[in-house]
């Protein structure tokens, strides 16, 4: 609680909570907790909110010593204040839960595996990415690949990449 009242500038954290009162109904309790430890390695200085330097520290502690000061600063306007916890699951909520459902991006790629055998085939869907709609850049695609399951044929199980964007992260089976 004290360290609310030394960083109450602006009126920025009586603002953050207001904007994010039931952001903690958007995420199930281990991811709570994940975020939590995720807030708690960035928050170098363990005053409650993130700010540029502790992104600076923490960009350094992975080995990134050339951030720009106005990228820093452009990830903090994201937020309408100071970036407590409740703050920071806000941002994230609105990333993660901006994209659509999991099963209406399911029954998508559903309509490219007309057989129903759970996968699409990684260079079908490539060329759907970077030439249809909203175009991927090769390097969007071989981000999306590298978190995706793909196995020794080239089939990419598209339940398991659904999972992984709408909920960030694989399911432990």
């Amino acid at each position: 609680m004290a360290s609310r009242k030394t960083k109450k500038k602006e009126g920025g954290a009586k603002r953050a909570q207001r904007a994010s009162s039931n952001v903690f109904s958007m995420f199930e309790q281990t991811q709570i907790q994940e975020f939590k430890e995720a807030f708690t390695l960035i928050d170098q200085n363990r005053d409650g909110f993130i700010d540029k330097e502790d992104l600076k520290d923490t960009y350094a502690s992975l080995g990134k010593l050339d951030v720009k000061d106005r990228e820093l600063e452009d990830m903090l306007r994201e937020a309408t204040g100071p970036i407590n916890f409740t703050m920071f699951l806000n941002l994230f909520g609105e990333k993660l839960h901006g994209t659509d459902p999991e099963d209406t991006i399911l029954n998508a790629f559903k309509m490219f595996d007309p057989d129903a055998q759970g996968f699409i085939h990684k260079d079908e869907l490539q060329k759907l990415l970077m030439t249809q709609a909203d175009k991927f850049s090769p390097e969007e695609v071989k981000q999306m690949f590298q978190s995706s399951n793909i196995d020794a044929a080239g089939h990419l199980d598209y339940k398991s990449l659904c999972y992984i964007i709408t909920h960030g992260e694989e399911r432990e089976e």
